[in-house]
Formats: C-alpha cells, structure tokens, sequence
C-alpha cells in the first residue's frame, strides 16, 4: 500500500499582492513550496510526491525539485480554474499509477510548516476511517453575523473544528467522490472535507497544529519566519 502527498500548488495568490505566486516566494533564500516538499521528502512513510501546479510554472517547480533533491517527486499536473479542480487533475492523474486502496495525502503547498506527527496521524487516520482531515479546536469566541458588520448570536466553540490541511483519502474513494460532485453539479467546493460533507460523507478528524499556518498574506509570511527561527534556535539547544 502506498502513500502519497499531493502538493496543491495552483493558486495565484492573489491576496498575498506580490508579482509571483506565493508558493514560489523565496523565505531565507529558499522557496515556501520547497519547504513543504521537503516535509514529506523527509518522512519514511510517504512514498512518493505529485504536485499541482499552477500553469506556467511547472518548469521552475522541476528546477527546484532538482536543485533541493527532492526525489520522491513523481509527477507535476498543471492546475485548474479553482482548488476543487486542481485537487480533481491531480487524483484523476494519480489513478492512473496507483492502486484504489493506497492512500493520498492532499495538502497545501503555502502550509509549510507541516510535522511529521501532522503527516503521520492522518495516514493512520486514513487507514483506520477511510479519510483523516487536519484539524485544531477553536479558542475564539464564534459570533454569528448576517451582514459582516454586526452580531446578534454566537456559536458554541466546543462544536466547531478549524481544518487544515493534509486530507487524508482512499484514493479510489475520493476519485469517486469528484465524479460524483460533477454529476450533481458541484464544482467549486471549498475544500476536499467541505466537498465531502455535501455530498453526504462524514469525515474523521487527525491532528493539526496552530504552527501548521496557511500562508495567504503578507503579516503569514512574518509569521512563518518567525516560526522558522524558532524551530533553528530550537535546534541549536539541542
């Protein structure tokens, strides 16, 4: 059986305002999505790493994947119109070289910060329930609003789950669950659990991290260096 992380690298970025996709924006002189690549270069239990990528870039993202060795790379998708469509070209090319059983892994390339512990409990996760989504318990008070600039109610934090990424799935099970959304007309779902909650499925939770950041804006950006210094200066005690 194997396990394999799908890097969705296919987003312009266009709220991070810079002239490049934030995927390729270089962080102490290497690339956010090389960092994440290396996550899973470097645990035992991934076999092997498919990309998305946005079109036009594909080249640069094999010349990075060369010059940071990163040799588990086993193929690169040019992305699609939206995330739902990008996740779709990727499985639907990962079915063609894998087994229905084996497990891919669906993940960010702008969360790079990803651990090896976050890898590890959602491919166990996904052995266990069929999909483990990345998830962190909700510390904020949730108030609930119609308008965006007022509030009359609020949500019970107990119930609510942030997700993150990686989702875990069955691959077989989650290239069906695409057809079956282009059937009922549903083709720009927020996420790969999102997509599986209107379609009827449940989800199991894995574990995420407040580490594991998204990097959607520039104030994330400061974020994650200040992580990765943390994680050096870390490293140094040791």
């Amino acid at each position: 059986m194997a396990n394999i992380a799908l890097i969705i690298a296919g987003g312009s970025g266009a709220r991070m305002h810079q002239n490049i996709p934030k995927q390729f924006l270089t962080v102490n002189e290497k690339p956010v999505i090389v960092y994440t690549l290396e996550a899973f270069q470097n645990h035992a239990d991934i076999d092997a790493i498919s990309v998305v990528c946005i079109e036009g870039w594909e080249s640069v993202l094999r010349a990075y994947t060369s010059q940071f060795n990163i040799t588990k790379l086993s193929s690169v998708v040019t992305g699609g119109k939206n995330g739902q469509d990008s996740i779709r070209n990727g499985i639907f090319e990962l079915e063609k070289h894998y087994a229905p059983d084996d497990i891919v892994l669906i993940h960010d390339a702008i969360r790079p910060m990803v651990s090896a512990e976050i890898i590890s409990d959602c491919i166990v996760k996904t052995q266990l329930y069929g999909c483990g989504i990345a998830t962190v318990p909700c510390a904020e008070a949730m108030m609930i609003t119609e308008d965006g600039v007022i509030s009359a109610g609020s949500y019970p934090r107990d119930q609510l789950k942030r997700t993150q990424t990686p989702q875990g799935f069955r691959l077989g099970g989650i290239c069906s669950l695409h057809r079956r959304a282009l059937e009922a007309g549903i083709t720009n779902s927020v996420a790969s659990c999102t997509l599986m909650i209107e379609m009827g499925e449940q989800v199991y939770f894995s574990a995420g991290s407040e580490k594991n950041i998204k990097l959607t804006t520039v104030d994330d950006i400061d974020i994650f260096k200040a992580l990765l210094n943390t994680r050096q200066a870390e490293w140094i005690k040791r």
